[in-house]
Order: C-alpha cells, then structure tokens, then sequence
C-alpha cells in the first residue's frame, strides 16, 4: 500500500491557510498548514512524502531561503510557490531553485489542484530513485577495493585481458573478480552493471565512461 502524501501549506495569512486547507481536503489531501518556515522546518525532518505549497512573502525566513534548505538537505519535497507580491526576478529566481510552479494570487483553483497533483507525483518518482540509488550504494560498499577497482575498468568497456595486464592478474582471476562483482552488485548483464555503476557518486563510476 502506498505511503499517504500530505500537503503542506506555509503562509502567514491564517484566513487564506485555512481556505487553501479547505479546498484541499475537499478532494481528499491531507494538509499540514505553518505560518511560517521555521515553524514548519521545527517538525518536518524529511521522511515524510508529499508537496510544499510555499507563500514566498513570510515573516522571518522568506520563502526562497526555505527552498534553499530544502535544496541542502537534499529533501524529495516539491515545491509550488504562491504570492500575491511576485515579480518576474523572484519567479525566476524559484523555479532555478527548484520550484515547479510560481503562481500569483488570486490564483485559479483548478490549476493549483493540477499542479499539486503533478508534485506528489513527482515526489513519488523522486523517492523511488533516491531508495533505488540507496540500494545500489549500499551494495557498491559490499565490494573489496580489488572488486571495485576491476568493476572500474570492466564499466570502462576494457576486455578481461586488458585489465589483467594492467593490475598484475591472470584473466581468469579476472573473471572471478568480474562474476563477484555481478553477484554484489545484483545485476545480470554489463549494460545493467554499466547503468548503476553511473549513477553512483563516486572517484570510481565518476571517472569510467559506459561502453558503446
């Protein structure tokens, strides 16, 4: 079953949190309102999916510095901006942080319900390329040094040959190191290997290229 999603709505306006809130339940989200950043990043600590509807205009820290924390700490949490003070510097200014939307109030019911819909599914996807790449990391640690240092060049598209001459081994202990890294690393073909070694952050996956 599906983690439920939430949204959550900072503005320092209680009458339009509340309207929002309202509107928002209507069609069955579940919403957390704030009436401010800090107030929110007080409680919030990640783990809980949803989308961020974010007024820009709030006391203390202003709604662009919230986006730029949510962007450190590397959060799966959508942002939608709304104002009723925006200028054309400010919206681009969020949408290069990240936002996937700027809108003006009074904005149009229907088109902010669009584009929440849009975040939570983009939340969605996000979290599941984040577990993806943590299962993938976690897997890379189960390699040696030795391991890993032949998963480099076999990613490099180098033959078996090539890489024993290189490190000093015979190719067959070559294919040993070869088929433990496959194993490890849960993959069944060097296109699957090649694929998750790339999106590792790593010396070793930074430094290979994929095989043609």
């Amino acid at each position: 079953m599906a983690e439920q999603q939430t949204v959550f709505v900072i503005d320092d306006d209680q009458a339009a949190r509340e309207s929002l809130r309202w509107l928002l339940e209507s069609v069955g989200h579940r919403v957390c309102g704030y009436s401010s950043a800090r107030e929110f990043l007080n409680v919030y600590d990640g783990a809980s999916p949803g989308c961020l509807v974010l007024d820009v205009r709030i006391p203390g820290m202003s709604g662009l510095e919230l986006q730029s924390h949510l962007l450190e700490r590397d959060w799966c949490l959508p942002v939608i901006i709304v104002t009723g003070h925006g200028d054309v510097p400010m919206a681009v200014r969020a949408m290069k942080a990240g936002a996937i939307d700027f809108l003006q109030k009074p904005y149009n019911d229907q088109a902010l319900l669009d584009r929440i819909q849009l975040a939570l599914e983009l939340c969605r996807q996000r979290r599941h390329s984040h577990g993806e790449l943590a299962r993938i990391q976690a897997n890379y640690r189960q390699l040696t040094p030795r391991e890993r240092e032949v998963a480099a060049h076999v990613v490099a598209g180098k033959a078996n040959k090539v890489i024993a001459i290189k490190l000093g081994l015979s190719p067959k202990t070559i294919e040993v190191y070869r088929a433990n890294v496959m194993f490890k690393m849960r993959v069944n073909s060097l296109p699957e290997l090649v694929q998750v070694w790339m999106r590792m952050e790593t010396p070793a996956a930074s430094e290979a290229s994929p095989v043609s």
